[in-house]
């Protein structure tokens, strides 16, 4: 039996596209405007999260 893998990026938590991009502009603040590696792979991660929390209305304008 095959089971097919989603590529549906799961937030881990029910956070508003506000709150995620709050979290993604204190990265950068901190980062002090050069992002690390494991800060880059964290700040996808938040992007990812942003765009699957932005309305659909907002993200086809």
């Amino acid at each position: 039996m095959l089971h097919s893998m989603s590529t549906t990026v799961e937030p881990s938590s029910e956070r508003s596209a506000a709150e995620v991009n709050e979290e993604i502009r204190a990265l950068w603040f901190r980062s002090g405007g050069t992002l690390s590696v494991e800060q880059r792979a964290e700040y996808q991660r938040l992007v990812m999260e942003w765009a699957s929390a932005t309305p659909e209305s907002a993200t086809a304008a």
